[in-house]
């Protein structure tokens, strides 16, 4: 089915009509709620919201809206020069921005994204580059020397947080495994690199996973492991292929055999609708509106989800969630300001049924966040003086703030905690409540990097290190999103995935590494950078 803009005299009436046929087919897309495995221990109660946000802005997210979580990409490659132990003496960066959340009652999420930014594998596309890192004894050294140091630092804290391990990296490799499904036939250097943590572990994707286990065990038991689960990581991308629901159970047992072949309990697997608006992909890569979800959309993929848990027993974060909507004057489909209705659909539906039936499926939390510059931004980004131009597609409500969307996330967002939190179905831990008391971190040396990165025309956003703060910062505004503009297609190979439009394919280019914005750190002695977008989905 081909994605569009829906015009429609009553938008209300447009989006209970779509509720009526979410729910009409919801019967087989949800789990049976009795059997959803257990939260992790200590997860907060109810399905959260959080946000992406930059170092030292966790006082004012929370006081636009009582968030449960915030997240910030760890990325810039482990032998670069320029990765995210270098963005703070000593490697203190997840320390600061740890102290900055639980203060404020937040827990923070990092997503983990290094193996691809790293050399040598930066200067190829992701699916070689992923891959040959992995075989790369010396920047795989390199890559769990990182890693060790990331757990030393957040288990120096003892607060509770969450690593989102490696996105897009396991569907490459289980595209790597064929058919069969199974990460233990792709080869990866674990034991191999010599690691004193890691002997005796299997050279193999499925022993990659257990590093990271041990590690975790090992440095920081306080961190929760976040796998990435990829719609995508069959080879059929459930978003544009439209699939049966047999095909859908199918598919979403293939994810499930792909992760229990890791042999390696993560806490939590997180999931993806797309980083990028609609609209965006539809004016910028001129989709023809091909990433526009309807009714039907939204039930494979609750499907999906429900099956994936289910077989797997994990509960699911969904990540990285656009930020557009179609209610807002502000949303013309401008730079920034881009429409999409993933934000309306859960928190402007007053029947809840659209959180209910993710909820049944075992999503715990929906963190939202633009993945590319231009997308749209629930903060004032581009400082273009767009608050409430000419109506386009119904969306007629004046802006609310001077942020991007027109201030309607952070609206909905408090709207739904005043109302109280979807209850999350099935068994729990107790609640974590983040503490304002942190331990006082262990001083561990940066690990040494492996070889010299070279620099290549791909590696265009690698981070750069920042200015050392005073002793006493001053907090500072969210950084600004890039404003490169995004390349609209790349030359697709017979590896990458693939975009539906109108009977055809179109292949999006990989975005460029974050942008790092010389940024005071929410404590004493540090600097703090922000990574805007990293992946291609």
């Amino acid at each position: 089915m081909r994605r569009v803009v829906l015009v429609v005299a009553g938008p209300f009436a447009a989006l209970m009509l779509m509720v009526v046929l979410l729910v009409g087919r919801g019967g087989a897309n949800q789990a049976d709620a009795a059997t959803l495995p257990a939260l992790p221990a200590g997860w907060p109660a109810g399905i959260q919201v959080g946000l992406s946000d930059s170092p030292g802005g966790a006082a004012a997210m929370k006081a636009a809206a009582p968030f449960g979580f915030r997240y910030q990409y760890l990325a810039g490659g482990v032998n670069t020069g320029g990765g995210w132990a270098t963005w703070n003496t000593g490697g203190q960066f997840p320390v600061y921005y740890i102290q900055d959340s639980v203060a404020n009652g937040i827990v923070p999420v990092f997503t983990y994204y290094m193996i691809y930014q790293s050399s040598p594998g930066n200067a190829q596309g992701e699916w070689d580059g992923v891959y040959n890192n992995l075989q790369n004894t010396a920047t795989m050294t390199a890559y769990w020397n990182d890693l060790k140091l990331f757990f030393q630092r957040a288990g120096g804290t003892g607060a509770f947080t969450v690593l989102h391990v490696e996105p897009d990296m396991w569907g490459f490799m289980q595209q790597r495994a064929g058919t069969a499904d199974n990460a233990a036939l792709v080869s990866a250097k674990v034991a191999a690199t010599g690691v004193p943590e890691l002997a005796g572990l299997p050279d193999t994707v499925a022993g990659f996973a257990q590093a990271v286990v041990r590690l975790r065990d090992q440095y920081a038991p306080n961190v929760k492991l976040g796998y990435h689960i990829s719609v995508w990581g069959t080879g059929d991308d459930i978003q544009y292929s439209n699939p049966t629901d047999a095909r859908v159970d199918a598919l979403a047992t293939r994810a499930a055999n792909f992760y229990l072949s890791l042999g390696a309990n993560f806490d939590v697997a997180f999931g993806e609708f797309t980083d990028r608006d609609a609209a965006f992909k539809q004016y910028q890569y001129g989709d023809g509106g091909a990433s526009w979800w309807d009714a039907s959309d939204f039930a494979r993929h609750a499907r999906f989800l429900a099956k994936f848990t289910s077989l797997a027993n994990e509960r699911v974060v969904l990540w990285q969630i656009p930020l557009g909507n179609t209610r807002m004057k502000a949303m013309n489909n401008t730079w920034g300001h881009y429409q999409d209705n993933r934000v309306e659909w859960f928190f402007d539906d007053p029947s809840r049924a659209n959180l209910a039936a993710y909820a049944n499926a075992g999503v715990v939390a929906f963190l939202y966040g633009g993945g590319a510059g231009g997308t749209s931004c629930a903060c004032d980004g581009t400082r273009d003086g767009v608050t409430n131009p000419a109506p386009i597609n119904g969306n007629t409500l004046d802006s609310y703030s001077a942020d991007d969307d027109g201030g309607f996330f952070r609206r909905k967002v408090k709207d739904y905690y005043t109302a109280g939190v979807q209850a999350t179905t099935g068994g729990g831990g107790a609640t974590a409540t983040p503490t304002k008391t942190l331990s006082t971190p262990t001083k561990t040396a940066t690990a040494t990097p492996s070889s010299t990165p070279t620099k290549t025309a791909t590696a265009t956003g690698t981070p750069t290190k920042t200015a050392t703060a005073t002793s006493t910062p001053t907090k500072t505004a969210t950084a600004a999103p890039t404003t490169a503009t995004p390349k609209k297609t790349a030359t697709p190979t017979p590896t990458t995935r693939s975009r539906r439009t109108a009977g055809s394919s179109v292949t999006t280019a990989t975005p460029a590494p974050p942008t790092v914005v010389a940024t005071p750190s929410p404590t004493p002695a540090g600097s703090g950078v922000t990574g805007s977008t990293t992946r291609r989905r």
